[in-house]
C-alpha cells in the first residue's frame, strides 16, 4: 500500500512540476504600457512609459473608502449600529471633500528640450 501511494505521489508531481513550464509567462510587460504622443511635427508614434501604482490609479476609491470605514468604525464605538451608519455618512462626505477639494491631483508638466 505504501508503495501504491509513493508511486502516485511521485506522478502528481511530475504532472505539477510540468504545468510550470507552460504556465509561467514568457515576457513580463504588466509593468509597462503603450501611450500616445503626437509630436509637434503632427507624427503619431507609441512611447513605453512605466505603468502607474495602485494608488495613482484608484486614488479617489482609496481615499474615499479609507474615509468612509474610519467613519463607521468611530461611529459604531461612540454610538452602536446607528453610530456607525451615521459615522459612515460623515467619513464619506468628508473623505470626499478631501480628496476632491483640498488635495487634488497635482500634475506636473516637464517640458522637454533636445538639442
Amino acid at each position: 500500500m505504501k508503495m501504491k501511494k509513493t508511486v502516485f505521489l511521485f506522478v502528481i508531481l511530475t504532472l505539477f512540476s510540468g504545468m510550470f513550464m507552460f504556465a509561467s509567462p514568457t515576457e513580463v510587460s504588466a509593468q509597462t504600457y503603450m501611450r500616445k504622443v503626437v509630436g509637434r511635427d503632427g507624427r503619431t508614434r507609441y512611447v513605453r512609459t512605466a505603468r502607474p501604482s495602485y494608488y495613482r490609479r484608484h486614488r479617489n476609491r482609496i481615499n474615499m473608502a479609507a474615509g468612509t470605514g474610519a467613519g463607521a468604525l468611530i461611529g459604531g464605538i461612540a454610538g452602536g449600529r446607528k453610530g456607525a451608519l451615521i459615522g459612515a455618512g460623515v467619513g464619506a462626505g468628508s473623505s470626499a471633500l478631501y480628496t476632491y477639494k483640498f488635495n487634488k491631483k497635482k500634475r506636473r508638466y516637464v517640458k522637454v528640450r533636445r538639442r
